[in-house]
């Protein structure tokens, strides 16, 4: 409902914002949800409010719907974008607590989950009223720093190693890039533009991959177990088998090849 998406190779149709789909059942259900990429919605199976959306639902309006009180459609609408940037904040913040080189921000890293914990239960107005950018800048300083100390950790680890291995500048522009098993390990790769980049059997460890863009990357045999603040939607839009190792929190696609379901 709340979302707008566009005729292209991600979705097979035209959306307004604040239209429902027409393949939204009276249940609320997706009616070729099983059928999604074959009917040329891939989109939706990359798109990930990590819990937003149920939290809005059932949190923030008490399991009043939209369908129940239509006068509250347009603030639920508002209200879910915000929601939604809290929530990712939340994933990456506690992916951080779990970092061991993160230990000595660790009390700073607590707080600002605990802080971010307490916006998503705000009453609809004061959620619209929140200055949502400073606290994500506020927030982004601790994943950066979490960021400097893991890989920090990673390259004091890798002196000495024989090999060549690559690095790259935030937001480097690596589109359609021939990386095949590149040594990638400790990168900073936050940003970078990785669509249809070749990664096959490449060694992600310890690289920091917040917002990097791999739709159409082929992550085929690519090491990322630990990789940090990498989510299930980026795993989504890529490409790559049984043979991708992820982060013990992810799961293989079932798109990729070799994958069960």
């Amino acid at each position: 409902m709340a979302l707008p998406f566009a005729a292209s190779v991600d979705f097979a149709m035209d959306k307004q914002a604040g239209q429902p789909c027409h393949n939204l059942q009276a249940d609320f259900r997706c009616g070729v949800h099983t059928h999604l990429r074959p009917l040329g919605f891939r989109g939706c199976t990359v798109y990930d409010c990590f819990g937003a959306g149920q939290h809005v639902s059932q949190v923030t309006y008490q399991g009043i719907d939209w369908r129940q009180a239509p006068g509250t459609a347009m603030q639920m609408f508002e209200v879910f974008p915000i929601m939604r940037m809290l929530h990712e904040l939340l994933w990456y913040l506690s992916e951080a607590l779990t970092l061991k080189p993160a230990l000595p921000i660790l009390d700073a890293l607590r707080a600002s989950c605990d802080e971010t914990e307490r916006l998503t239960r705000l009453s609809p107005e004061s959620v619209l009223a929140l200055d949502i950018a400073a606290h994500r800048a506020a927030v982004n300083e601790l994943l950066l720093r979490t960021s400097e100390l893991v890989r920090d950790e990673a390259l004091r680890k890798l002196k000495g190693t024989p090999g060549s291995r690559k690095t790259y500048r935030r937001g480097a522009d690596l589109m359609g890039a021939k990386l095949k098993g590149a040594d990638l390990r400790g990168a900073n790769l936050r940003g970078a533009y990785l669509i249809a980049a070749d990664l096959r059997g490449a060694d992600l460890r310890a690289a920091d991959l917040i917002g990097a863009d791999f739709r159409d990357a082929d992550l085929r045999g690519a090491d990322l177990t630990e990789s940090i603040f990498l989510t299930q939607a980026q795993l989504n839009a890529a490409k790559g088998d049984a043979y991708t190792k992820l982060p013990p929190a992810l799961c293989h696609p079932a798109h990729w090849s070799g994958v069960s379901v």
